[in-house]
């Protein structure tokens, strides 16, 4: 139990300073801004009670808005996305349910699985996050344009994160 609180700390405090010092200063003529911040979400145990998830979205979003100096916005979409996380495992895991132990990566869950889940909540939390951000609908394309390549760049970044630091089963 300690080993994951002490994991999944240390993993929050490494994206937000990812995120703070390095991506945030990646910007491709505005319409390219990776957010890998949101793999803390994604990789959040199984077990994890809803009120903790939607609690440290709610503190990393704040990180982020407080460095970014965005007020509110990436909380509000790492709220959302917390708050869809529940419903969209169930919908895609169906029948097959979930073993004790098992976490949301494509070691324990594959490839197919996790491509599904993580593609589809950071979407989620890049159109509101974009939608809030212009904060109208004159300029719809332009935005579901600027959240749809930033879903693509965050999404290859999650899948690099995630392979770079799988960890190989033991041949025994």
């Amino acid at each position: 139990m300690n080993n994951i609180i002490v994991r999944n700390t240390v993993r929050f405090i490494v994206l937000v300073l990812i995120q703070v010092f390095v991506l945030n200063n990646i910007s491709v003529n505005g319409y390219i801004n990776p957010y890998l911040y949101v793999l803390f979400i994604l990789l959040l145990p199984f077990e994890t009670p809803g009120w903790l998830l939607l609690t440290s979205s709610f503190v990393l979003g704040f990180t982020i808005d407080i460095f970014a100096h965005t007020p509110g916005m990436h909380t509000a979409a790492s709220v959302f996305m917390a708050f869809c996380r529940p419903g969209l495992i169930r919908f895609i895991s169906g029948s097959k349910g979930l073993e004790p132990g098992m976490a949301p990566g494509i070691k324990d869950m594959g490839f197919r699985w996790f491509f599904l889940y993580s593609l589809i909540l950071i979407l989620l939390h890049h159109l509101l996050f974009f939608f809030l951000e212009i904060f109208r609908f004159n300029e719809f394309a332009q935005t579901l344009y600027r959240a749809l390549l930033s879903t693509f760049s965050t999404f290859l970044l999650v899948l690099l994160v995630e392979y770079l630091f799988i960890r190989r089963k033991d041949k025994a």
